[in-house]
């Protein structure tokens, strides 16, 4: 299972391609309709799959938390993922131990299947499809539109605040005072196709009094912004007064946060709107991947005082 998962780092070099792999795994049976179902996560995301530990009951635990469990020296929380999203398992053979805002938790899976490399063009967001809030999005696995398989994605940021919110919603208010000032009729523009993350940007963001516009997917921010460029041209003024920065997160459908950054900094007319990469995914890998497509600012998820501290200090550095 680990040799799957060996050559993780290597894997970083797909930033900015606007590729990643994706985790394929099964959960049991939905009910509802009878079928198994494949489900996904981001390979970068799960630090490794193994065999179930032992795991050890810890009395009031919350809802789906089987208890604990000890990987290698570090006791972590494990979520029983067929519960959270209601499907019935004949077993939990797999735990994955996962990183998600400098967090690290498990999640118990029945198996694992593969995992695939795929363009984020074939992964479709899941709000237009109505399939639900712990799916974020629908990845097609093989190249056959008419035939391919789709696995649902997860929302692990909505689950973990779902399942364990003393750990994951403790941080959520500003705890200082921050002074970012941006032309009058600026606005930040965001793109994060969590619907979690962005409740928590836009909350975090009209703290600070900023206005803003939220997109979904990296190429819909890459769209916006050009539009809002054509905007500036006909009123004569500069870019930057519509546009203060740009934050986006990393993974979304369509188009990754790292190409989103390519295109703005290699595009003459957009270059110098400021980009901040806000991701789950943190790690010096991707802060040195962020360095290399040019952007202007890398914050790990989710503080909002290290996300206001990170927009002032480029906003004011440019």
């Amino acid at each position: 299972m680990n040799q799957l998962l060996r050559e993780v780092d290597e894997r970083a070099q797909l930033a900015g391609t606007n590729k990643f792999e994706l985790l394929v795994f099964r959960l049991g049976t939905d009910p509802k309709i009878n079928s198994r179902e494949l489900f996904g996560i981001n390979v970068f995301k799960v630090r490794e799959a193994l065999v179930m530990p032992k795991i050890t009951p810890m009395p009031g635990a919350p809802e789906h938390v089987m208890g604990v469990a000890n990987i290698r020296g570090q006791i972590i929380p494990v979520i029983n993922l067929p519960e959270v999203v209601g499907c019935k398992t004949d077993g939990l053979n797999i735990l994955l131990v996962t990183e998600y805002e400098r967090s690290v938790q498990g999640f118990a899976v029945e198996d694992v299947e593969e995992i695939v490399r795929l363009e984020w063009s074939r992964v479709l967001s899941a709000e237009s499809a109505s399939v639900g809030g712990l799916v974020t999005s629908l990845a097609r696995l093989d190249e056959d539109e008419e035939t391919a398989r789709l696995a649902l994605v997860l929302d692990v940021e909505h689950i973990l605040r779902q399942v364990l919110p003393s750990r994951f919603k403790a941080g959520d208010e500003l705890v200082q005072q921050h002074a970012i000032e941006i032309p009058k009729g600026a606005v930040i523009l965001y793109a994060d196709d969590s619907g979690v993350a962005r409740n928590q940007i836009e909350k975090t963001l009209k703290s600070l009094g900023l206005a803003y516009i939220g997109t979904k997917t990296g190429k819909e921010a890459l769209e916006r912004l050009k539009q809002l460029a054509q905007d500036a041209k006909t009123a004569g003024i500069p870019l930057r007064d519509k546009v203060a920065l740009v934050l986006t997160d990393l993974e979304m459908p369509e188009m990754d946060g790292f190409t989103l950054t390519r295109h703005i900094k290699e595009n003459e007319t957009l270059r110098d709107v400021p980009v901040v990469i806000h991701s789950s995914l943190s790690g010096t890998a991707n802060e040195a991947h962020a360095r290399s497509v040019n952007a202007d600012g890398y914050v790990a998820k989710f503080l909002p005082d290290d996300l206001a501290r990170a927009i002032t200090s480029v906003i004011h550095s440019h």
